[in-house]
């Protein structure tokens, strides 16, 4: 298979790199500025991406520290992805208008707190699919560690079932797509994921992360998370029932500042373009909501699917942290 790891993490950071000038535009803007097929270029040498890619890359680099000594549990790695976090909290380079939940999160973390207390835990915002997808590209997991391991690195800094919940589709869609299934077959095998998991709580990895005053048990609280997942996919069945290409995608799967739209409309515009990589991400970042998360997104999808040769050979030599991108992909291609 051609490098679908490294199509992956590339994809990822090329997404986010092509969403991120638009982030803020509305459609109007958009055109006013790109002419109506919006930015199909990386611009500057080197390209620079947000917070998005920085967070993938520290979940990617503390997954590859921990699975290079095993047992992979949360004991293991947990500590290491709390030290990634603090890192890149202090980053200087952490300048690209980051979330205010991993701030937050991450500022927790960096005066000792246990996770649990440092998490935001109504914050169901998008921050945790955007570095969730390299748990789709690691070789050698059991589905339950995968699953797991998503919702801890989401739960870190994101509290919300939710965000749990969708940051596990958007790992297992990554990783589905590097096993071959077929892009049309995504959507239904997301669907028979919620309905199987809804009520799995993975205590071992999440601790006592769901006791609110109004849950009564670890089962409700996350079947909170699949539900609004499900409802989501029903946004994007609809959309694809009749797929319209040259549209604001945000209109039909929403705006992706959430995480179950995050997931939902980045899915989106894969879907449009299963075959062409470069346009599933045009068509994220020329959208009216998150653009650089929506197109990372895409992009990963994408990579994950059609493999390093499916994006522009110039574009690896010029985007940010190319050496740890190319480094990440070497490691699971």
């Amino acid at each position: 298979m051609d490098a679908t790891a490294s199509g992956s993490i590339f994809g990822l950071a090329y997404g986010d790199a092509l969403g991120a000038p638009t982030e803020f535009l509305d459609m109007p803007r958009i055109h006013r500025r790109y002419g109506f097929d919006g930015p199909r270029d990386l611009e500057g040498d080197p390209a620079l991406v947000t917070d998005d890619t920085q967070m993938g890359l520290a979940v990617a680099e503390g997954l590859l520290d921990a699975l290079a000594d095993p047992p992979f549990t949360p004991d293991r790695v947990t500590p290491i992805w709390r030290r990634r976090f603090v890192d890149w909290l202090h980053d200087p380079d952490n300048n690209r208008a980051p979330g205010n939940t991993c701030l937050r999160a991450c500022e927790g973390l960096d005066a000792g707190r246990p996770w649990v207390q440092a998490t935001q835990a109504n914050s169901k915002g998008c921050g945790a699919n955007m570095r969730v997808t390299p748990l789709g590209l690691a070789p050698g997991l059991t589905d339950e560690t995968r699953a797991a391991a998503s919702q801890l690195q989401a739960a870190l800094t994101h509290g919300h079932p939710t965000g749990l919940a969708a940051s596990e589709l958007t790992a297992f869609a990554v990783w589905w797509l590097r096993q071959g299934m077929h892009p049309s077959e995504l959507p239904g095998a997301l669907r028979a994921r919620c309905h199987e998991q809804r009520t799995v709580y993975h205590g071992d990895w999440l601790g006592d992360l769901w006791q609110r005053p109004s849950v009564a048990s670890p089962q409700e609280f996350i079947a909170r998370g699949w539900d609004e997942c499900l409802n989501v996919l029903d946004r994007l069945d609809a959309a694809l029932a009749h797929p319209v290409r040259d549209a604001d995608p945000c209109e039909a799967t929403g705006a992706g500042w959430i995480a179950e739209e995050a997931l939902a409309t980045g899915l989106h515009c894969f879907l449009l373009f299963p075959a062409d990589a470069v346009s599933a991400v045009w068509r994220g970042a020329a959208s009216s909501g998150d653009s650089d998360s929506i197109a990372c997104l895409a992009g990963a999808f994408a990579g994950a699917h059609l493999g390093m040769s499916a994006w522009p050979a110039e574009w690896a030599s010029r985007i940010e942290y190319a050496g740890r991108l190319a480094r990440v992909g070497a490691a699971w291609d």
